[in-house]
């Protein structure tokens, strides 16, 4: 890619002034690592926090044309499994938009203001997804891209603390809580969730003040700088998924192990069950008591016996011979929380459960496996005051 084609976020020069190595992604110019290195990055962040800069990300408001928030709620509804109707107002919420076969055309995450909602979605996709969200909901929504805000995450057992300094508010905010509070004298929208699953914050910030924000941040000397590649191994440990890699447009979110997004009012026999793209296709793979009767695969985790990390498109078989593919890994890597390899791939229903054996091949080797309950790392959420 030509470098000077890509896109910077307002945090160029800080990233550039902290050594950061910077490399190409999702069209943007981004900090893999700072010289600490990948794997001290990933551990401060378990144990002290971090500071990411995820400006390259899409955000995107939706008011209804009616003036009423609940129009929009329902508009959304018809291009997600989620129910938004519900949501609270300083809540937050994840799902997917959902293609007319299934598939999963992005992940996001979705907020409950109180006159509008308010859209994360991945930076590969924005374009498409403001694309789609006009071409469905245009008649009844504002479709309205925040090209001048940038989004900072602070990550970390230590978030709370550091972030408190600025907004002692942060305190009352349990997991998924949003709330519009003043940093450094701007209004911001504050998230109590994030990436890694760890505790921590994301923050909306006019990109014109996202440096002098992060700035004070970085003056806590338990905050560090993040790159790309901790945020990877950190949401890796975290079973957390990659849109590109543990799913796409041709995944639906049942075969992902996502169905626990759909809530019980969108499924069969809810108050407002389907009428979301794909919905023909999702609903029937939802049954109970683990039954996937109507799916071929299912995202599982993997651990891998020994050091070497097993990367994306490696191929899972059922025995040592490595004779008959039945399955692939979607993400791979060395957890340094664990001190050892992790994965995650798909693998058919019937080789789903927790401790099947599994073998992949690594240089012309065999590779024994075992699925793994996710996520490998217990999640760090504040999910009460």
């Amino acid at each position: 890619m030509n470098t000077h084609s890509l896109l910077q976020t307002p945090l160029y020069a800080l990233h550039l002034e902290h050594g950061g190595r910077m490399v190409p992604f999702a069209g943007y110019t981004m900090p893999l690592h700072y010289a600490t290195g990948i794997m001290e990055e990933h551990r401060h962040v378990r144990t002290q926090a971090g500071l990411f800069d995820v400006s390259h990300m899409g955000q995107v408001r939706l008011y209804a044309r009616s003036g009423c928030i609940d129009d929009a709620a329902r508009a959304l509804e018809s291009l997600v499994p989620a129910d938004i109707l519900s949501l609270a107002p300083g809540r937050q919420r994840y799902t997917q938009f959902t293609n007319a076969t299934g598939g999963i055309l992005d992940d996001l995450m979705v907020i409950r203001e109180n006159n509008s909602l308010l859209l994360i979605v991945n930076a590969a996709c924005k374009t498409a997804d403001i694309a789609h969200l006009r071409a469905h909901l245009d008649s009844v929504c504002d479709i309205q891209p925040l090209e001048t805000y940038a989004l900072l995450a602070l990550q970390g057992p230590k978030a709370e603390e550091v972030l408190a300094t600025l907004a002692p508010a942060v305190r009352e905010m349990i997991f998924m809580d949003v709330r519009t509070l003043t940093l450094n004298g701007v209004p911001c929208v504050v998230s109590r969730a994030g990436y890694t699953g760890e505790d921590g914050f994301e923050i909306s910030v006019p990109a014109s003040h996202a440096e002098s924000l992060a700035r004070i941040l970085l003056m806590h000397q338990v905050v560090w700088f993040i790159g790309l590649g901790a945020r990877d191994s950190l949401r890796l440990e975290g079973g957390l998924c990659l849109y590109g890699s543990d799913i796409d447009e041709t995944t639906s979110p049942v075969e992902a192990a996502l169905e626990w997004s759909i809530q019980k009012s969108r499924r069969t026999g809810g108050a407002r069950a389907g009428g979301f793209l794909g919905a023909e296709t999702i609903l029937p793979q939802i049954k109970n008591g683990g039954d996937f009767s109507q799916i071929t695969r299912r995202r599982v985790g993997i651990r891998p016996e020994g050091r070497a990390p097993i990367r994306h498109g490696a191929p899972l078989y059922a025995d040592s011979t490595l004779q008959t593919q039945i399955g692939v890994i979607t993400s791979g890597g060395f957890g340094p929380t664990l001190n050892a390899p992790v994965a995650m791939g798909y693998v058919p229903p019937s080789h789903a459960a927790i401790g099947t054996p599994l073998f992949t091949e690594l240089r012309g080797r065999s590779i024994a496996c075992t699925v793994s309950a996710l996520p490998f790392v217990p999640a760090g959420f504040r999910r009460s005051r």
